[in-house]
């Protein structure tokens, strides 16, 4: 299949290391500790463009910047649209933001999904937590151009029914006919009607010609790592799986060396990658 994960290389001068000021249109909140921010800028009347599974820098005052993908439709131009959890003093200050707050943001940065190479494919897209947020902008693309590809699956694992990420977008997509969607989680509630188990379980269950899929995979590395172990029994070829390594991202050009994995910078080779390209990188542990 041997299909290559694009890259989006950033010039490096004062306009990639300046963030813009963007103002917050709304804020919504996803789960108990994830919010969706829908932020335009403030003395421009687009945002750049960017491909599904690129990031942006999103500078909170006062608190620093992080790394954050864009979560968001690509055909809309109008706004960014992040997906953040907090975790952290700068997370937890987007998080805290009100509406017309003001925060920076420099991008879009990174490799991207492969949808357009992808054509003619049957997909499957394979999601743990907030790994959702990455991977949605290439749902939107994939399901705006739906004729060019086979079989669409999304495949969402979450901890508990509380950390389902944009409930209400999965049951309209659950209604269409040509796209397959199976949700489940490690924990039920009471109330939780659905599938219980990891999400390597719904691989099992997913309808896919494997000699002829593209994976898309992102999530916690222990589920990426079952992920590709299972798509791979399932006759997936190596070449065809590609995941997303986001972690340690600091300046997004790659200068500052934070997140250099192997012999790669992920601010700028990645985070979405052919496995293929970090095989040997991705089986060894603690790296």
């Amino acid at each position: 299949m041997a299909i290559a994960a694009e890259k989006s290389q950033p010039p490096l001068h004062g306009e990639s290391l300046a963030p813009a000021l963007y103002r917050v249109h709304s804020i919504r909140r996803e789960t108990h500790d994830s919010f969706t921010l829908d932020v335009r800028p403030q003395n421009a009347l687009n945002t750049p463009a960017f491909a599904p599974g690129q990031f942006n820098m999103v500078y909170a005052y006062g608190c620093g910047e992080v790394p954050i993908s864009i979560s968001g439709d690509p055909a809309d131009h109008r706004r960014f649209v992040h997906t953040i959890r907090a975790v952290g003093a700068a997370t937890t200050a987007l998080c805290g933001l009100k509406k017309n707050g003001t925060l920076g943001v420099r991008g879009p940065f990174g490799s991207h999904w492969p949808v357009d190479e992808s054509a003619g494919s049957d997909v499957v897209v394979v999601a743990g937590g907030i790994g959702l947020a990455p991977l949605r902008p290439a749902l939107y693309r994939l399901l705006a151009e739906r004729q060019r590809y086979g079989r669409i699956v999304l495949l969402y694992g979450v901890r508990t029914p509380g950390d389902i990420l944009f409930p209400r977008e999965l049951k309209q997509w659950r209604a269409q006919f040509d796209l397959e969607v199976h949700v489940t989680v490690d924990r039920a509630t009471s109330d939780w009607q659905g599938r219980v188990g990891v999400v390597t379980t719904l691989i099992r269950k997913a309808t896919f010609d494997p000699n002829n899929t593209v994976a898309m995979v992102c999530g916690p590395e222990v589920m990426m790592r079952f992920t590709l172990l299972e798509l791979l029994s399932r006759g997936v070829p190596a070449d065809g799986v590609f995941l997303s390594m986001e972690r340690n991202m600091k300046c997004g050009v790659g200068l500052c060396g934070h997140c250099q994995y192997g012999p790669t910078f992920i601010c700028k080779d990645g985070p979405v990658y052919p496995y293929t390209r970090i095989a040997s990188t991705f089986a060894t542990r603690e790296i």
